[in-house]
């Protein structure tokens, strides 16, 4: 699978963790919000599909921007992320 990679996703929101594949190919904006409606459907609604959510690495902090390519970002496989709104 050379074109995702696998992370763990916090979603603390909702006190949730995933491992999901993530596609390099997709810029961070695009598959913010493929999560966001992922998630909501997940848990049935509960959490709110938002434009303001963001990610996150969990070990140093940074926040993505939305127009970053993934495939240059430094998430690899391994990485984990929080998304937060």
């Amino acid at each position: 699978m050379d074109n995702k990679v696998l992370v763990k996703l916090v979603v603390p929101e909702i006190d949730q963790t995933y491992d999901i594949y993530l596609p390099v190919n997709k810029k961070i904006g695009n598959i913010v919000n493929l999560l966001n409606k992922a998630i909501n459907e997940l848990t049935e609604n509960v959490f709110p599909i938002s434009n303001k959510n963001k990610l996150y690495n969990a070990i140093t902090k940074k926040i993505y921007q939305p127009d970053l390519l993934l495939a240059y970002s430094d998430i690899r496989n391994g990485t984990t992320l929080v998304l937060i709104s």
